[in-house]
């Protein structure tokens, strides 16, 4: 899966699975929080209100349950018993349609239909390409002295195996076969943001759910009707914030390079691969989305960084978010309307 920036939340102590509640307001609430690991490999954090500790932790256990369904079925790593996940695809696909879960069904048509109109941005048919740099980050990674780039030849010929078309997928039957058999899937910059928006439809409101880099409010907070408070981390020093901002009823998404890379001959080289070279995109540090639906906010955040920001632009109107951007420099640019949800 996909690894991006992490937005801090404000008020969030990532130090358990529940923390002591706040003293109650007039409502007779009090703040708990949740935290869960491994989930879409990240941590993810739950903050809400509720007049018991039990209350809220029965709401924390149904969401991650929940999301697990998600994480095992869109795992392109893993095999669980009983489950024809995004792996059994890549493994078995090529040799005969795969009977699949209707949400594996509904990712991938998403997933072509953003590919679509992020003009091939975001392409879930890459998974070769991106296999390369991530078994060479994660070499680079355990033993410095071994990193080295992925094969130029390996790249090219995993690149001339990335047509989305060749993804058939039957809705009737709900089956998915790759009619090349040299293609792979990797959902890892779409299937974090879209399992978590589905999740969040069938959670109560009033909570902040953060997996990762992904930030998804389900509405204002119910002790008071104000919104909840989100950090963005500055990509120079991740004790810092470059802005706080309100969010109530959008998702906030982060994607940089500052997390997830490995180092040649001095030189980073970060996990955002941008389709026209194969190699990790180097127009920004991070760009941070905010938009309505966090599966379209985490493909928007692939997608820009990977985009000169007048291109980028033109997407973000497309769906309607906002965006901030973070130059090599540290300079920032925003989005029209991005500076209305920025705390003063």
């Amino acid at each position: 899966m996909k690894r991006t920036a992490t937005l801090i939340l404000l008020l969030v102590l990532l130090c358990g699975c529940t923390a002591a509640p706040a003293k109650p307001d007039d409502t007779g609430l009090n703040r708990y929080e949740a935290t869960f690991l491994t989930l879409f490999d990240t941590v993810t954090t739950i903050v809400g209100y509720a007049e018991t500790e039990e209350a809220f932790t029965d709401t924390a256990q149904a969401f991650h349950d929940e999301l697990l369904e998600y994480h095992q079925l869109y795992d392109i790593y893993n095999e669980y018993e009983g489950i024809n996940n995004i792996k059994t695809i890549n493994d078995h696909g090529w040799e005969h349609p795969i009977k699949v879960d209707q949400r594996i069904i509904d990712l991938l048509l998403f997933s072509k239909e953003l590919y679509t109109q992020t003009e091939g941005r975001v392409n879930i048919a890459m998974g070769s390409v991106l296999r390369l740099w991530h078994d060479a980050r994660e070499t680079g990674i355990a033993d410095p002295s071994r990193a080295a780039l992925p094969d130029q030849a390996a790249l090219e010929q995993a690149a001339a195996h990335t047509d989305i078309d060749s993804i058939q997928i039957d809705v009737e039957e709900s089956t998915v076969f790759l009619s090349d058999p040299e293609v792979k899937l990797d959902v890892g910059a779409i299937a974090k943001g879209y399992a978590v928006e589905q999740v969040c439809r069938n959670t109560p409101s009033g909570l902040l759910i953060s997996v990762g880099g992904n930030v998804c409010p389900t509405g204002p907070k119910p002790e008071s009707g104000q919104p909840w408070v989100v950090g963005i981390q500055d990509p120079e020093d991740p004790e810092q914030y470059l802005h706080t901002i309100y969010v109530e009823d959008v998702s906030v998404v982060t994607s940089g390079d500052y997390q997830r890379y490995f180092t040649v001959d001095g030189v980073p080289y970060h996990h955002i691969i941008d389709p026209d070279t194969n190699y990790p995109a180097g127009y920004w540090r991070s760009v941070t989305i905010l938009c309505r639906d966090s599966g379209v906010a985490d493909a928007l955040s692939t997608a820009l960084f990977t985009l000169p920001q007048e291109e980028g632009q033109a997407l973000l109107d497309a769906f309607q978010a906002e965006a901030m951007w973070v130059r090599q420099d540290g300079t920032i640019l925003y989005s029209p309307g991005f500076q209305a949800y920025i705390r003063i």
